[in-house]
């Protein structure tokens, strides 16, 4: 049904930026109504919330460890969900995810635990350098 496809990642040295898309197929018109956020998990370690992003975009939250370097943002028009990520650090270095929950036309949600999500991609892999 809905596929969701992350690209943009890559090889950075500390300091650097990146910016990570998340094109949605299948959604049709449903795109809008979506909790739209992105995730990461390195080897060894637990998934982790990094932000997510509102139904339309008017609100977003995220994880403690990327407040004030990584921005989310959507584009409805285009199905698409954004990650910009600034001043990189290694600690970064993970597989991002990109995913998204479904809503009943007229709820606005943002969760951030992984479970609440319905719809998942392959993941990209970003790898930041010291």
């Amino acid at each position: 049904q809905v596929q969701l496809v992350e690209s943009g990642g890559g090889l950075v040295q500390a300091g650097g930026s990146l910016r990570l898309s998340c094109a949605a197929s299948g959604s049709g018109r449903t795109f809008s109504t979506y909790s739209m956020g992105w995730f990461r998990q390195a080897p060894g370690k637990e998934r982790e919330f990094v932000a997510v992003i509102t139904n339309i975009g008017e609100r977003t939250f995220y994880g403690g460890s990327v407040k004030g370097r990584f921005t989310i943002s959507r584009d409805n028009a285009k199905n698409t969900l954004y990650l910009q990520m600034d001043n990189l650090q290694p600690d970064d270095t993970s597989v991002y995810y990109c995913a998204a929950r479904r809503n009943l036309a007229g709820v606005v949600y943002a969760p951030r635990t992984w479970n609440e999500y319905d719809y998942w991609g392959q993941g990209t892999q970003v790898t930041v350098s010291s």
